[in-house]
């Protein structure tokens, strides 16, 4: 089973997504963040494979959260699902380490998927994204 934590601030898209991860069959939700500020503690209580972060949310980002774990550990697994998209906010993403970018707009038939790739050690980059990054 493949562990996910989940940060949103929108109790709808939580839910949505343990739905779909529960339905993929190998993919469990052992945490759900409404805010940036609860990731670390949930990540530190839960050793989850993969954490899925919106950018969006109260009190701290979700980039900001990112930083966060990734300082405490360095091969956290960090993917940003969301609905903002700039060069700055990839490159921002990319610098500090996350291996993937993925939109909220993009088929959520492929996050679980998106989210193996990733804990099997491979990255997970929109399309959108990817040409983001190179333009910016």
């Amino acid at each position: 089973m493949i562990k996910v934590l989940l940060a949103d601030d929108h109790a709808f898209v939580r839910d949505s997504l343990v739905e779909l991860f529960t339905a993929s069959g190998d993919v469990t939700v052992v945490a759900q963040c409404e805010d940036g500020e609860q990731v670390l503690d949930a990540a530190r209580r839960t050793q989850p494979d993969v954490v899925l972060l919106d950018l969006s949310m109260p009190r701290v980002t979700g980039l900001q959260a990112a930083r966060q774990l990734l300082s405490d550990d360095p091969d956290t697994r960090i993917v940003v699902l969301t609905g903002s998209l700039t060069p700055a906010l990839v490159r921002e993403a990319q610098e500090i380490g996350v291996v993937g970018y993925l939109l909220k707009g993009d088929d959520p038939g492929a996050l679980p998927d998106h989210v193996r790739t990733v804990a099997a050690g491979g990255t997970a980059w929109s399309d959108a994204a990817a040409t983001a990054s190179a333009s910016g």
